[in-house]
């Protein structure tokens, strides 16, 4: 009888056993299956690059637009999109290759019904149709709607006619004396979007991305071999499971040599420089996360995203009087900040903090960890008055410029006779 028991609740565990295990099985297949539907289900949301081919390659067929991109794009097919980069399904962002060259691929998708925080600073009506300019509008004509362009989103600088002339050369795609129609048309779609402006008006420095080619509101930028500031890229299922805390702490380890992480820094300081009161007025860096900065084998810094650097100008008219509880409000982005007025329950019009600021702060925890001891002191020293930068301080632009030189003074003569600098 004692047999038979032990048989019978031995062959009881093991079917309760068995039951538990199929359970777990069918769980971990049921969830496993779901977390690959929503992510299917938005990378195809955020990945639609065939059909924005199809509306640029649709408008340049019937000659609506023209650009020293089109016909790789779309006859010949030597430019085609790699790997998806996109974060909106309205900013397309492809790795890309074009006539054997590596490039990134931007292109834009759904218009905005209206300006506001939530969105892009652009307007993406006009973008789509490329109803302007007109057929029958003269070259001068063009000419004066991009100049009225560029004084409603630079203010008026006195240069603004050279910048208006620097523009119909990029916008002559073949380079023919002439600016076409249809190349009019892609230049002033273009000429709506922020980064497409900045490439151009840094188009001599060195950590602004080259402009390759364009077609419509599609364009071309030089590839960056490393596309972020830090971390390791890691497949999508990993990255579910990681904490966001943990996640920060693991990128700082994966992170080039300290004398290499000072060469980019530097450059991210130039960078700032290139933007803070350039030839055609100041930039405001609205989002100065490492996801936007990357660099070459060379360790030079490279921006890779510039879509939330804007005019200081376009931002101050678009933010000012904007109705507001609390300074959370009045923020663009997620680093241009200005503070709520409680008596006019409006935002103010003033940036609270400069892009130095920003710069330092996401350079601070980079540069500290593993930078030399004999040096690390005062580093920490003027990475925390850096921080500490704010717009309405008096004398802010030579403060400004005291630091800046400091920072990078401290950092190359401490490389400077390294392999690395």
């Amino acid at each position: 009888m004692n047999d038979g028991y032990v048989f019978f609740y031995l062959q009881a565990r093991f079917s309760y056993m068995r039951m538990k295990y199929l359970f777990f099985s069918w769980l971990a297949v049921f969830v496993g299956s779901w977390i690959i539907y929503v992510q299917y289900s938005t990378y195809t949301e955020l990945c639609r690059g065939k059909d924005c081919k199809k509306i640029i390659c649709d408008k340049y067929k019937t000659g609506v637009i023209d650009g020293p991109a089109c016909n790789s794009l779309c006859v010949t097919e030597t430019l085609y999109f790699g790997k998806c980069l996109s974060t909106k399904p309205n900013n397309q962002m492809y790795l890309g290759i074009w006539d054997n060259l590596p490039g990134v691929v931007k292109c834009q998708m759904e218009q905005a019904l209206h300006l506001d925080f939530g969105t892009e600073l652009e307007p993406r009506k006009e973008l789509v149709l490329f109803d302007k300019p007109t057929r029958g509008t003269t070259v001068q004509k063009f000419k004066e709607m991009v100049y009225s362009l560029f004084k409603a989103k630079l203010g008026d600088q006195g240069n603004l006619s050279e910048l208006v002339n620097l523009i119909l050369t990029v916008a002559d795609g073949d380079k023919d004396g002439q600016v076409s129609l249809g190349e009019a048309k892609s230049a002033w779609a273009l000429l709506q979007l922020n980064e497409f402006l900045l490439m151009v008006i840094l188009q001599d420095k060195e950590h602004t991305p080259k402009l390759m080619g364009f077609c419509g509101d599609l364009y071309v930028m030089e590839s960056v071999e490393y596309t972020s500031l830090y971390g390791i890229s890691l497949p999508w299922v990993i990255e579910l499971f990681i904490p966001s805390g943990f996640r920060r702490s693991m990128d700082q380890l994966f992170t080039p040599s300290w004398p290499r992480k000072a060469k980019i820094a530097i450059g991210l300081l130039e960078f700032v420089e290139d933007v803070f009161h350039g030839p055609y007025g100041n930039f405001l860096m609205c989002d100065t996360s490492a996801k936007n900065l990357g660099y070459n084998d060379k360790y030079d810094l490279k921006m890779v995203d510039m879509r939330k650097i804007v005019p200081e100008t376009n931002l101050k008219e678009l933010i000012k009087d904007r109705h507001c509880e609390s300074d959370l409000d009045c923020v663009y982005g997620t680093d241009c900040r200005t503070s709520c007025d409680q008596s006019t329950m409006k935002c103010t019009s003033e940036v609270i903090q400069p892009n130095l600021a920003k710069a330092c702060q996401l350079l601070k925890d980079y540069l500290l960890r593993g930078a030399p001891s004999e040096i690390r002191e005062e580093l920490e020293k003027q990475l925390y008055s850096c921080i500490a930068l704010k717009v309405t301080a008096n004398q802010m632009e030579m403060e400004h410029s005291l630091i800046l030189n400091n920072l990078k003074t401290l950092l190359w003569k401490k490389i400077s006779y390294t392999n690395d600098s």
